[in-house]
């Protein structure tokens, strides 16, 4: 940097570019702190991210981190990085109440940390707030009866996607650098293609999760963020072991970080424009898309234009789906149950009708599923395609007015495919629309090779293939609404 940044724009700052200022001085957790936090106010205003937005805690935080950075003994790699976390993991000291109306927050002890969370504060991350989700995160987009509709940050009438909606959101704002989101059918990567950020669903059990999602192992956490070196930073913090999730993998082999740099020259990449799916995808993000996938090529990778040739897998997923959400909510009486998203209490109904013999069937698609892509990535080291095959909706709508589709699902054929096989799966910003909305382009990689997707991805952050216009100031009136 050429000049020295006031706290004003500090808020635009990276993770990797605080940490850098911190040590060297030049400003202090406490000043990134109070900027961030005035953009979280400002964010929340226009866009609805927050459920909870907690300025003393995260004043008295970033005030102990400058202590630790005044005398040369940080006590991570993101100490005094403002993190936002999804209203979906546990954070000591603030309720966790999932988009719910069933959630009770009184009588409640909020004394525990998710590990990803516990993995954060350990390394001196300042906790800004909490963001929304949909009722137990089961949609693509974020809208719940208790905290009402998160709209994008480029245009507040449009939907931020979901169901890491608010966390896509206040990243884009500059409401912290880093977030935490989940992702259980496309949850981290739909928000932000929709808002223009990055975002990683590693490979199952990279990141531990705990309690367990009652989706089972469809659902992953990741770090949602500005930039791929941002999210490999994160990575080497939340990956830490934690015996709570007795499905996590074992130790990382090597460091995110240092892989970033690694050439993509012979990099073996497949561009599957549709998944060779009766998928209409829309001009602007083909057009997108295609020119991020020739950066690709630029930077070394042999390219070849080819589908995986696997065959939706959309009712296996919505038989594990939406039998994980009847079991949501199973312990709810009638009453109770009157107070739910309507559209969840509809997957809830059609899921308790499953059978186990149902399921079984589901889980023996997911298998073939993944053995399909394991002998693809055996000739291809990555495939690549739209995140979405749409641009931002209107805000409060589960689909597209006059798409046809009967549920979320039915718009985002790419995403859900790899909480099936497990992979990890990438977007990243490649362009915008005709109207200045966000396009994303999905990365997807082998199982375990986390360290290649986050290559590939800063690779094309580096080329400036990745960079798109900021959303618009902050100001005005908020046009989404709180419940």
């Amino acid at each position: 940097m050429t000049t020295e940044p006031t706290p004003t724009h500090l808020a635009d700052l990276t993770a990797v570019q605080l940490t850098a200022g911190y040590a060297a001085g030049t400003f202090s957790p406490v000043e990134a702190t109070r900027a961030v936090l005035e953009r979280a106010e400002a964010a929340q205003a226009r866009t609805n991210c927050f459920t909870r937005i907690a300025a003393d805690e995260a004043l008295a935080e970033a005030g102990k981190s400058a202590e630790r950075w005044r005398s040369g003994t940080p006590a991570g790699l993101v100490d005094g990085v403002p993190v936002t976390v999804k209203d979906l993991l546990l954070t000591r000291g603030a309720p966790t109440l999932r988009g719910s109306r069933t959630v009770r927050e009184e009588g409640a002890t909020w004394d525990e940390d998710a590990p990803s969370v516990a993995r954060l504060r350990e390394s001196g991350a300042v906790f800004v707030g909490k963001t929304t989700t949909p009722e137990f995160g089961w949609k693509g987009v974020t809208d719940s009866p208790r905290h009402g509709v998160t709209g994008n940050p480029y245009d507040p009438e449009r939907t931020a996607g979901g169901s890491s909606g608010g966390s896509a959101a206040a990243v884009a704002l500059g409401a912290g650098p880093l977030s935490l989101g989940t992702d259980g059918g496309g949850s981290v990567r739909i928000p932000a293609s929709f808002c223009g950020i990055f975002a990683l669903k590693a490979t199952y059990g990279r990141v531990p999760h705990y309690p367990a999602s009652p989706f089972g192992t469809l659902a992953h956490v990741g770090p949602m963020t500005r930039d791929a070196a941002d999210a490999a930073l994160m990575m080497e913090v939340i990956c830490g072991p934690d015996w709570r999730d007795w499905s996590q993998l074992g130790p990382v082999a090597g460091s995110f970080r240092a892989a970033l740099d690694e050439p993509l020259a012979g990099l073996r990449v497949a561009f599957s424009p549709s998944l060779g799916w009766d998928v209409p995808v829309a001009g602007d993000v083909a057009a997108a898309v295609r020119r991020a996938v020739g950066a690709l090529a630029e930077l070394g990778a042999v390219v070849e234009e080819i589908d995986p040739g696997i065959a939706d897998p959309v009712a296996a997923f919505h038989t594990l789906w939406f039998s994980g959400a009847a079991r949501v909510v199973q312990h709810l009486g009638d009453a109770e149950r009157e107070l739910l998203d309507p559209g969840l209490r509809e997957i809830c109904e059609q899921g308790a009708r499953y059978s186990a013999l149902d399921y079984l069937a589901a889980v023996d698609t997911r298998m073939a599923l993944g053995q399909a892509m394991g002998r693809f990535h055996s000739a291809y080291d990555l495939l690549v395609t739209p995140t979405e095959p749409i641009t931002a909706f209107e805000a409060g709508a589960e689909v597209p007015k006059g798409s046809g589709h009967a549920r979320w699902t039915g718009w985002t054929p790419f995403t859900y495919p790899f909480n099936m096989t497990q992979q990890p799966a990438a977007t990243v910003p490649c362009g915008v629309d005709g109207a200045g909305l966000p396009i994303g382009v999905q990365l997807v990689g082998a199982r375990h090779a986390d360290a290649l997707v986050l290559r590939a991805a800063h690779a094309l952050y580096e080329a400036g293939a990745a960079r798109i216009p900021a959303p618009p100031a902050l100001a005005g009136p908020a046009a989404a609404t709180s419940a």
